[in-house]
């Protein structure tokens, strides 16, 4: 009930400030959401609403097992954007509010809670005509797959890589820069985070969580931003193409991959566990045709951990794991017809290097979408084959989402 009010006298917040100033302009689209821009261009506001529905079921194909199937909001966001003073000077808030979303999965200490209603609060301060700072907590430059945002994905959800390997959201200072090359674009990026996740209120723990990415579009810029946005909806008439790769370094690692649960009693010095991770990706779009690829390679500095020799209890989660160390590789093409019905396909494969690690799976799946006002409404189904390691028979799950965003 407070979380209702505290959002509710928000955005009511922002519109009485907004429309207090003179005539200011107003629109309201469908999946562009509210928009008010201040009379003096002093201010620019932004409000949307969203939320998936979810069904998903799931059985072993030769146990011959009950289906096991649920009905769930997926997510359910607000998000608040714009920007202040100048357009150089850009804001974005997201507020998770689903069950999902909101669900306590973590351990820390005795708690077995993690607040986790803020996604995204930062600011984007365009310092220079190709430099941009951004502050607060967002989602890091790891993995295209995870950058991408889950409104705008090919398929149901994210892949296998992208669930045990990606670096998620963190408090921090990122460093954004942007190169014309001729007909090509370089993208320079940088940041510097807590290293605990995201809406994390304790003291630092071990060292602080540095990346560096690189991004080379040889084909100049995708339409509407298009290198992170799912399927060609904007139908390239020109081929583009971004290929990028990402390198992350977190001195003192206290999760199993910059989210997931606490390892570390942090009373104990145990802070010699740097996480460092590789990420390269790929996009392409022309002509309705898609294809992303993401290849991912996590290791653990602690060599007690890599050799499963004298595993330190507090490096053990309840169900016996650790960090979440391996390769992962996930490959995924579509194509999206003039009636705007997409079909697509995904490969994706991980592999753990202990097995203490995560559970080594490989995934085929097989996507139908139909893109009804683009991401902003539309239904998608796939169906999957997972064959678990060490499995006695493979399983397969379905899943049919409906998106939609005010």
């Amino acid at each position: 009930m407070k979380l209702k009010f505290l959002i509710t006298t928000t955005f009511c917040f922002f519109i009485l400030i907004l429309a207090a100033q003179n005539q200011p302009n107003i629109s309201l689209k469908f999946g562009k959401g509210l928009q008010v821009t201040a009379a003096d261009s002093s201010a620019h506001f932004k409000f949307n609403i969203r939320f998936q529905s979810l069904y998903n079921s799931e059985r072993s194909l030769a146990s011959g097992e009950d289906w096991e199937s649920s009905f769930l909001i997926r997510r359910s966001r607000m998000k608040f954007s714009g920007w202040a003073l100048s357009p150089k000077l850009n804001y974005k808030i997201e507020l998770a509010l689903s069950n999902r979303d909101l669900g306590s999965k973590y351990d820390f200490g005795e708690t077995n809670e993690a607040p986790k209603i803020v996604l995204d609060a930062v600011l984007k301060w365009k310092v220079h005509q190709n430099w941009t700072i951004w502050a607060g907590q967002t989602k890091l430059p790891g993995n295209r797959e995870r950058v991408v945002s889950s409104q705008k994905l090919q398929m149901v959800d994210r892949s296998l890589v992208n669930s045990v390997f990606n670096v998620d959201r963190e408090m921090g200072v990122q460093f954004r820069g942007k190169f014309n090359l001729g007909n090509s674009i370089l993208k320079p990026m940088a940041s510097w985070s807590l290293g605990e996740g995201r809406n994390i209120t304790a003291k630092n723990i071990g060292g602080y969580h540095y990346i560096g990415r690189l991004e080379w579009l040889p084909m100049g810029e995708f339409t509407s931003k298009g290198d992170y946005v799912g399927a060609d909806l904007k139908r390239e008439k020109k081929p583009k193409l971004a290929l990028a790769a990402s390198y992350s370094l977190n001195q003192g690692a206290s999760r199993q991959k910059q989210s997931g649960r606490f390892l570390i009693d942090t009373s104990e010095n145990y802070l010699n566990n740097d996480l460092r991770t590789i990420f390269v990706d790929m996009m392409f779009k022309y002509q309705g045709f898609s294809l992303m690829g993401e290849y991912a390679h996590k290791i653990v500095s602690d060599k007690e951990i890599r050799a499963q020799e004298d595993l330190r209890l507090e490096l053990l989660d309840a169900k016996g794991r650790s960090y979440y160390t391996g390769k992962g590789f996930n490959i995924q093409a579509g194509y999206l017809f003039d009636n705007n019905v997409e079909l697509s396909a995904r490969y994706t494969s991980v592999l753990p290097d202990t097995d203490v690690s995560f559970v080594g799976i490989d995934e085929y799946t097989f996507g139908v979408s139909k893109y009804i006002v683009g991401h902003a409404l539309k239904i998608q189904g796939d169906v999957s084959l997972i064959n678990e390691a060490d499995a006695l028979d493979n399983a397969l799950r379905y899943r049919l989402q409906m998106e939609f965003q005010f």
